[in-house]
């Protein structure tokens, strides 16, 4: 399996970490940290060192509650922190945004893959990214992240996702996109309760099932910290756990704040479900 990314080819045969870097000044475990463009490529170049094999870089952040920013100051805080790190590492870049003008303004500058929190349905985004060839992961969110946590509610939230995921990857494909540029995501924490993301954990067989590559991102999110009872940057053993427990039922892309040590935990249960004695 692999992820076709422009000119990457992103190998899935083992699960792959997305290192995070928020540019933002308030996302929920970060914010404010890598808003200067050397510290940001610093910290890229970090995780690359680490491992990671996409770096995805944000400008807006989405934590529940957030208030968006517009396209043109989303715009100036990524395109300067992707043409830098283009220019310096070999690694695939991924952007974080839903705004078709920042998108296109970031694979101008080198990123070869749209995260998108709204699935590519911004006006004209799926024919854009068809001709662009990039790939994308689309992700389930039910309302905007302003109000997705106020009392989201499903009839049976497994198949719900899974439906949605498969209805908008159709209309993707429907759009141009190659199948094998597409990734989804059940977007664990994003319009969601603390049940609905303990049953999408526990049934990520359903969703695998869909075909595509599974992107998960639970680094340092509400859910660990109901569970443990510690605050962000205390949630690491709790999101290494539910890293493993991902891959092991299927993920291929594991999207984190910590890097070298959720590749270490991936790689061990890789290296047990694939039999390797070496």
């Amino acid at each position: 399996m692999h992820w076709q990314c422009r000119h990457r080819a992103i190998d899935l045969e083992s699960p792959v970490v997305m290192g995070i870097l928020n540019v933002t000044p308030d996302s929920f475990s970060d914010g404010g940290r890598w808003l200067g463009v050397d510290e940001a490529v610093e910290r890229a170049a970090q995780m690359t060192a680490e491992g990671a094999a996409i770096i995805d870089v944000g400008g807006e952040s989405s934590r529940p509650g957030s208030v968006g920013v517009d396209a043109v100051v989303e715009r100036g805080r990524v395109v300067p922190v992707i043409e830098r790190i283009a220019a310096s590492l070999d690694v695939a870049i991924s952007i974080d945004s839903s705004k078709l003008e920042v998108m296109t303004a970031a694979v101008a500058a080198g990123a070869c893959i749209v995260n998108d929190i709204n699935a590519l349905r911004a006006p004209r985004a799926r024919e854009w990214a068809a001709a662009a060839e990039v790939g994308v992961c689309l992700m389930h969110m039910r309302g905007e992240p302003r109000t997705m946590q106020e009392a989201p509610d499903y009839q049976d939230v497994v198949s719900e996702v899974g439906a949605f995921l498969s209805r908008e990857r159709d209309a993707c494909l429907a759009a141009g996109i190659a199948r094998e540029a597409i990734a989804l995501d059940p977007g664990l924490g994003f319009g969601k309760g603390y049940e609905h993301n303990l049953a999408l954990l526990k049934n990520l067989g359903h969703l695998t099932a869909l075909g595509a590559p599974l992107l998960i991102g639970v680094s340092r999110k509400s859910l660990i910290g109901r569970v443990l009872g510690r605050p962000p940057l205390g949630r690491l053993y709790g999101g290494l756990g539910v890293a493993a427990l991902a891959a092991s039922l299927g993920a291929r892309i594991i999207r984190t704040h910590d890097v070298a040590p959720t590749l270490d935990a991936i790689r061990m249960v890789s290296t047990v479900l694939q039999g390797r004695t070496t």
